[in-house]
């Protein structure tokens, strides 16, 4: 019998929470095949089977469990049971045959029109009742028997049922008018990671933002021009997250206190930019890195975004991938913010909050024009940035933004050629 332990993920994790079994007991499993999948406070990954064999699960779902602690074993003397591999090959021909013999009789156009009925939106599952008049009224309006609660005998849903869930939409079915139901569940340990450093942030810096806002003209009409041509050549949609990352890599160079943080009593100033992008997974928010953006392209800026956000939503980021970071990029904007106070990610002294844009009647050259604005935040530290440094990054980050050829060389090409 080989025992399946929890692997280390991590020099400061000591424990994971066994989210779900994607094998059964009894089960037999090949080398390699993924068990169960395990949350740790910085990402969720598998747990792989060592050998093959029979699963014997230890760990419930839901458990805490210590690194090194037993989560299943492995009866690798078990014989690999035979039927396992034959019916998909064996049954198949048999109901080819079958379809083959039936095929010819003259009835089968007429029960093949049959089963056309049960596809309708009249059709009901068959533990749902509704009387003839609710049934039409739920087909003609297309209201989902699970957005009704039947009030007559047995759950049997009537005429009122369906008029008061179309008074009510946005109440779901089997609720009651005013319920006062609660739901309790045990909150994950990413969840409780994530609880825990915003509060720490909070309570342990002193943490200001200051505001400015960037008109997007210039970004906008350039990924209208050059969408096709860059998908074409790399293989990846033009973002904004990359025009950003490069603006924000060429401040963080020119006010290197922002990309700094504080250790005790001493400031680590970083010579590289490993840029944190906020990403909402399905478990809460996570914040990959991208390792030395400085030094990276628009394109390869595109691909690490697309390749780590993909990760993300499909909870497959390892905690390498999350580890470090010396300055964060967050977008509300997808989500329709308009202007926030994005917090801190300790230990970093500053982050960057992108929001939606959206166009705004602004005043150029004395005339009023509808420009597409975005508004921009940078909570920072103020125990390590001076007014003057967050207020300086953010107005260079505005002005990268708005004039994107400066992006190339990070100054004016005439000023360059003059050397003034």
């Amino acid at each position: 019998m080989l025992d399946i332990k929890v692997p280390s993920v991590g020099e400061s994790i000591t424990e994971v929470t066994l989210v779900k079994w994607v094998k059964k007991e009894g089960d037999y499993v090949n080398r390699d095949e993924v068990l169960c999948e395990l949350e740790s406070e910085k990402a969720t990954f598998e747990l792989n089977a060592e050998q093959a064999g029979v699963l014997h699960i230890v760990a419930l779902d839901g458990a805490t469990l210590k690194i090194g602690d037993i989560a299943c074993s492995i009866d690798e003397s078990a014989a690999k049971p035979e039927e396992a591999s034959k019916p998909a090959s064996e049954e198949a021909p048999a109901k080819t045959d079958k379809s083959a013999t039936t095929a010819p009789k003259p009835d089968m156009p007429v029960k093949e029109t049959k089963p056309e009925p049960v596809a309708t939106p009249e059709a009901l599952p068959a533990d749902v009742k509704a009387t003839p008049v609710a049934q039409a009224i739920m087909s003609d309006k297309q209201v989902k028997p699970t957005e009704v609660k039947g009030s007559g005998a047995q759950g049997k849903i009537l005429k009122n049922d369906v008029l008061e869930a179309l008074t009510h939409p946005g109440r779901k079915g089997g609720d009651a008018a005013f319920g006062r139901e609660v739901k309790q569940e045990k909150m994950s340990n990413l969840r409780k990671t994530v609880a825990r450093r915003l509060v720490e942030a909070k309570n342990s810096t002193a943490m200001l933002t200051t505001f400015n806002e960037v008109d997007m003209s210039r970004i906008m009409e350039i990924r209208k021009q050059y969408k096709d041509t860059f998908k074409d050549a790399h293989g990846v949609n033009l973002g904004f997250m990359s025009f950003f990352t490069k603006a924000c890599c060429i401040a963080l160079q020119e006010w290197p206190a922002v990309n700094a943080y504080i250790d005790g009593e001493s400031l680590i100033y970083h010579e590289y930019c490993d840029i944190s992008i906020a990403v909402s997974g399905p478990k809460g928010l996570v914040v990959p890195v991208i390792r030395n953006a400085e030094s990276l392209g628009m394109a390869d800026l595109e691909k690490k975004v697309l390749e780590l956000a993909t990760k993300a939503r499909e909870n497959k980021l390892s905690p390498d991938e999350m580890a470090g970071g010396t300055f964060t990029i967050t977008n509300g904007g997808v989500f329709g913010s308009l202007m926030s106070t994005p917090i801190i990610n300790i230990p970093q002294s500053a982050i960057l909050g992108m929001h939606k844009i959206q166009d705004r009647p602004v005043a150029v050259n004395g005339k009023v024009e509808i420009r597409p604005m975005m508004y921009l935040a940078v909570s920072y530290d103020h125990r390590i940035i001076d007014g003057r440094e967050s207020v300086g990054f953010l107005v260079r980050v505005k002005e990268l933004l708005e004039s994107p050829e400066l992006l190339l060389i990070g100054r004016d090409p005439v000023k360059a050629l003059l050397e003034v």
